[in-house]
């Protein structure tokens, strides 16, 4: 998106205007080198990272951090790995405490065959680290009642399932992230489960106001050139549903006006 269309159109998140909507994560990626590369190419502003699986706490060993310049870069430390509101709650903490700041991803998993989310420790954690000061964004299912109670709680976005973690599946349930955003007074981000560009801009066209990814980058058989496609698609998708797409008819409607025709 040019400068002047974003600056105009800005994701507001934590109080902070950003120009992407495109937040990636930085796994599976065969260096930090790599993942630098991937996260340049997709134009991202906001950058999750997994904080008990890449180091961003110790200065004296390689650091994702020396490859993506906190200056630049929104870090978004999550609590992946993580299963109980104890084990979140000590990771936010942890990261916290090493100046990564206080906007988190909240990541409670309940399950690790299908990893997802335990609505009930991911409220107890977030209500918790709400109270302790942090900005949550947490990963919960597509549960239109359970987003409203985060947000109850005062967590700054929520952070609803598209399909399982990494399957690639897309927006399983379109119907439940359309009455999650006509409840929700903040941001709406799709997580998880996208799995190539037309996902993302469907999420974006539905009105959400972000997409998180991350395997569907990295996995890729060209990351790079998947960054880029997902740059453009969520591009897309939120300028088609800025737009206002026409309604869905079961006939046909001419193209042409049918009255002045010749005779």
């Amino acid at each position: 998106m040019d400068d002047a269309r974003a600056l105009d159109d800005p994701f507001v998140l934590a109080g902070r205007s950003y120009r992407s909507r495109l937040i990636v994560g930085t796994g599976k990626y065969r260096d930090f080198r790599a993942t630098r590369e991937a996260v340049e190419r997709a134009g991202a502003e906001i950058v999750t990272v997994a904080v008990r699986r890449v180091n961003i706490t110790d200065a004296g060993a390689e650091n994702l951090l020396d490859y993506l310049d906190p200056q630049r870069y929104t870090i978004l430390p999550n609590t992946a790995g993580c299963h109980t509101a104890e084990e979140a709650v000590r990771t936010c903490r942890l990261a916290r405490d090493a100046g990564i700041g206080s906007l988190v991803k909240l990541e409670v998993i309940g399950d690790d065959r299908t990893l997802f989310p335990d609505v009930a420790a991911t409220i107890a954690a977030a209500r918790t680290l709400v109270a302790e000061g942090f900005h949550v964004m947490p990963y919960v299912t597509d549960d239109p009642v359970a987003c409203t109670r985060l947000e109850e709680l005062g967590c700054v976005a929520v952070m609803p399932l598209a399909a399982p973690i990494g399957s690639g599946l897309g927006i399983r349930n379109p119907y439940n992230i359309r009455i999650i955003l006509e409840h929700s007074a903040v941001p709406v981000i799709v997580d998880a489960g996208v799995g190539t560009a037309s996902d993302a801009a469907a999420a974006l066209e539905l009105g959400c106001d972000a997409v998180l990814m991350n395997t569907a980058i990295a996995g890729a058989r060209d990351p790079l050139l998947m960054a880029d496609a997902m740059r453009l698609a969520v591009e897309a998708g939120r300028k088609a549903f800025k737009a206002g797409r026409i309604a869905r008819k079961l006939y046909a409607t001419a193209s042409s006006p049918l009255d002045a025709l010749l005779q």
